[in-house]
């Protein structure tokens, strides 16, 4: 009797792929070293507007009254404030209420509040701003915030300085290690440092109604931190 074998054939170029590793889903090839770099930026920009809340407190004998009073001296905040270019636009209410109170000296009647958001793009003149609404009757006053309203722009050279940190810090790494920097494998945004909260004053009246001069103002300088983490592919020297 005749015994038959059965043989499998496979094409060489099959039998050759069997053998080839898959590829890295970081990105670096089978010959190269993946280095993870994290490196700060900074920037420094000087802002071009200050932003404060001004508000009026009123209180009278009926809600009507307390009203009608906090109407009228929040038309002289706006009108204070229009001589130094503030826009109907850069006024943006925050507060607005009417309550009655219960406790104190002033128990029974009613308090009326009313308090803007105030834009100022001239920043030189924030100090002066504010005096001439305490002049006006503001008795309620927070801030003032100082900002960059090209934020995208402010931050440009802070990634540049960023990125710049973290391949000399990479260029350190790989020569330490008897590697060189091949490629950029990817280059990831970790976003800007928050700005500080802003801070909270009261004025009373009787501050308010006495102050003639501007309060001393420095705009300084504000500065914008930003983070990068950039991924290296390294190869032999």
């Amino acid at each position: 009797m005749m015994r038959y074998r059965a043989f499998l054939l496979l094409p060489i170029a099959s039998l050759a792929a069997c053998g080839d590793k898959p590829a890295d889903p970081r990105g670096v090839d089978h010959d190269e070293t993946l280095l993870s770099v994290s490196a700060t930026g900074r920037s420094e920009t000087r802002p071009d507007e200050a932003r404060f809340t001004a508000g009026v407190s009123t209180i009278a004998a009926s809600a009507e009254a307390a009203t009608q009073r906090n109407n009228e001296t929040m038309a002289k905040v706006a009108a204070a404030l229009k001589a130094f270019g503030v826009a109907e636009k850069d006024l943006q209410t925050r507060q607005l209420t009417v309550n009655r109170i219960e406790w104190g000296a002033n128990r029974g009647k009613f308090e009326a509040v009313n308090q803007v958001e105030v834009r100022l793009r001239a920043v030189d003149k924030a100090g002066e701003a504010v005096a001439a609404t305490t002049r006006a009757g503001a008795n309620v006053l927070s801030g003032p915030t100082l900002r960059v309203s090209d934020q995208e722009a402010a931050t440009k050279s802070a990634y540049a300085s960023a990125y710049r940190a973290a391949r000399a810090r990479a260029d350190a790494y790989a020569g330490a290690a008897g590697l060189k920097i091949d490629r950029v494998l990817t280059i990831r945004d970790g976003g800007e440092s928050g700005e500080p909260p802003m801070p909270y004053a009261m004025v009373n009246e009787a501050a308010a109604q006495s102050t003639d001069a501007a309060p001393p103002f420095n705009p300084g300088v504000n500065e914008s931190q930003v983070t990068v983490r950039v991924d290296f592919a390294l190869t032999p020297k």
